[in-house]
């Protein structure tokens, strides 16, 4: 199979991850630890392949991608660092809303440095997309990125790519935006990585639990607390929404039924930053048993925040190649459902794994015989 050229938007600690990864598993073909769907529809995870990246952060822009994603901010694990060079420069984005005004009150190894490098308009960007032969963009912008996001989504459907939008901005989700890339021919997959082993899918799969043995779930929170450039856009409350929303609804879909607003607390909590990628998660659920005894259980949840996401960008990505390959456009729910919190449709997470499988293997899903029809 040939490589997926894919563009990277947002050199952060998902970027980085992402990068490492990639070296990671072209060392250990076959061997990778921790690599879901080694081989999904012919693609190996090292099958992708990074052609062109932006960012806004002097200190990244100019660089090969290969050095600029352990520049700072960036502070996740490096878990790889025979990353070779890429013959990548990074090129300077649109700022537009993708840096906070808090990110410009750190100190200097935490706070966002402006290159003073011109902005590129749409023009630039879709010629350099079509240039570099990108066929996937990948969205990690940070959180509360929404016009960013568009600018370079509307760039990518111009330029004929598929677009994975692994941020809490609703694009996928979104019938207008799913609507005009299906008219084009070209598949659009977010919204908000769902990640690997993270606190919203282990929240999902407890929450599960309680309708599985019959009990009765009342009320559950999750707070969650990093020291990530993530956490701290998040204390921007305007910011905050649209991720709130996507882990609320996510995890409200996986019960039978939908509990009071009042019973449900998910989302960020606070920013510390000596965890810098570390993210820590506290979630309780309370309920009843038989005979209406009350029960309740908390768990403590402590990863690593970027590789968890990188991991799933490995599977979209491919996907989104996929899509390509077989000239599906548009939102594709039944691949969107298991990889992301905020999918067109929900879907119970076993149905949804089986569904992305069935997709992967050209076994005609739900979605794609509907579009098909």
């Amino acid at each position: 199979m040939s490589l997926i050229r894919t563009a990277v938007v947002g050199v952060g600690n998902c970027a980085s991850s992402l990068g490492q990864g990639i070296a990671y598993c072209r060392a250990h073909p076959g061997e990778a630890v921790g690599v879901p769907f080694p081989v999904l529809g012919g693609y190996a995870a090292e099958d992708v392949d990074i052609v062109c990246a932006y960012d806004v952060d002097s200190r990244k822009v100019g660089r090969d991608f290969s050095e600029a994603i352990f520049a700072a901010p960036n502070c996740t694990q490096r878990f790889w660092r025979d990353v070779p060079n890429s013959n990548v420069t990074v090129r300077r984005g649109q700022t537009l809303d993708g840096v906070a005004d808090l990110m410009h009150e750190l100190a200097a190894d935490r706070s966002f440095e402006l290159s003073d490098a011109p902005e590129p308009d749409g023009e630039e960007v879709v010629a350099a997309l079509k240039e570099s032969g990108t066929e996937v963009l990948m969205n990690f912008l940070p959180v509360g990125s929404q016009k960013a996001s568009e600018f370079y989504v509307e760039c990518a459907l111009e330029a004929g790519c598929a677009v994975v939008n692994g941020i809490p901005v609703f694009l996928a989700s979104d019938d207008a935006w799913s609507e005009r890339f299906a008219k084009r021919g070209v598949p659009i997959l977010g919204d908000d990585f769902k990640a690997q082993i993270g606190a919203t899918i282990v929240q999902r799969v407890l929450a599960q639990l309680f309708d599985l043995r019959g009990a009765q779930l009342d009320r559950v929170y999750q707070l969650n607390i990093g020291g990530n450039t993530d956490f701290l856009n998040m204390m921007d409350g305007s910011r905050l929404s649209s991720k709130r929303e996507s882990k609320t609804e996510a995890v409200q879909s996986a019960v039978r039924e939908r509990l009071a607003d009042d019973d449900v607390r998910i989302g960020p909590s606070d920013y510390v930053p000596w965890l810098n990628d570390q993210k820590v998660a506290y979630m309780r659920l309370e309920g009843q048993l038989f005979g209406a005894v009350p029960t309740n259980m908390e768990v403590r949840l402590s990863v690593e925040d970027s590789p968890n996401a990188a991991a799933m960008a490995l599977i979209a990505i491919r996907c989104a190649r996929i899509a390509l390959d077989r000239g599906i456009g548009g939102a594709i729910p039944d691949v969107c459902a298991f990889l992301f919190k905020h999918p067109p449709v929900q879907i119970e997470d076993h149905e949804a794994y089986r569904l992305l499988e069935a997709f992967a293997t050209d076994v005609r899903s739900t979605s794609e015989r509907i579009r098909r029809a």
